[in-house]
């Protein structure tokens, strides 16, 4: 679904033991991301013209890394690996309504990180990966792991409130509200951020990222069984808080730490009240 950055060719579905944002063909010929940046501005380039050599993205590869080792605690305690049973996911942190609103709030963030399913996690994780790529060269590490924290909590949030209302009982797990997150972050930093990027590069990435949330969108909604109240819960967060960001990624560092911080800390505060609603309006 991706395109490289650097040239704009449509990427391979997997690259390994190199940056899969940058086509072999760039690699070979050692093509950086092209920059418009002058020796005379004060402003600081963004993590992805500055990193090119990097061949595994940290912050990326802990959040993965997270997932699959919460996956394997439950397979070690006795859960099936192909499809674990409600009280196996509420054990390991599922998101359960009626739980999650009468003092166990911290399921709206431990679900980001249980999985139903060897296949579930499968997917997910290769969605993750290919969107942390670039989600984090963009953002930075921290603010992209800020990203799938409240984007994940968002689509608890929005899974919780339809399933109060139109499915109770069912309980909700995974990192899909998180990864939609990323993906309209992306949207919203790239439509909104002025980015560096080739036009053509850049047209070709926003079409992968709006192919993959229309696409995933219309799987969720016809396919039994798939929480898409928490996708677009997810990917409605991510485009506020990357509309958000995208105003001053390219501004100075102290000027840009600032700004992040108080998207963030308004983004906790929503978060916050909507729980507090939510709780107030279903007991």
């Amino acid at each position: 679904m991706a395109n490289c950055i650097a040239c704009g060719r449509q990427l391979p579905a997997f690259s390994f033991g190199a940056r899969s944002d940058v086509c072999p063909e760039c690699r070979r010929t050692a093509v950086d991301v092209p920059n418009s940046w002058s020796s005379t501005t004060n402003q600081t380039p963004p993590p992805q013209v500055r990193t090119a050599s990097r061949r595994w993205p940290p912050v990326t590869t802990i959040i993965v890394g997270m997932n699959v080792t919460v996956f394997l605690g439950m397979i070690l305690s006795g859960a099936s690996p192909v499809q674990p049973t409600v009280p196996q996911l509420l054990r390991w942190g599922a998101n359960f309504g009626p739980l999650t609103l009468q003092g166990q709030p911290w399921r709206l963030l431990t679900a980001n990180y249980v999985h139903i399913g060897i296949i579930h996690i499968a997917l997910n994780m290769w969605c993750l990966w290919n969107l942390g790529f670039l989600a984090e060269r963009i953002f930075g590490g921290w603010t992209y792991f800020l990203i799938y924290t409240i984007c994940g909590i968002a689509g608890s949030l929005a899974s919780t409130l339809v399933s109060m209302w139109w499915h109770p009982n069912v309980v909700g797990a995974g990192a899909s509200g998180a990864i939609f997150g990323i993906a309209g972050a992306l949207i919203a930093a790239l439509y909104l951020g002025k980015l560096p990027i080739p036009k053509e590069a850049l047209r070709g990435t926003m079409k992968s990222l709006l192919t993959f949330a229309a696409y995933n969108l219309f799987f969720g909604g016809v396919v039994r069984g798939i929480d898409n109240s928490a996708h677009i819960g997810g990917l409605v967060a991510g485009l506020i808080v990357g509309a958000g960001l995208a105003r001053h990624l390219t501004s100075p560092p102290d000027v840009k730490e600032n700004w992040t911080r108080g998207v963030f800390l308004a983004s906790a505060i929503v978060l916050l009240v909507a729980y507090m609603l939510l709780k107030r309006t279903v007991s």
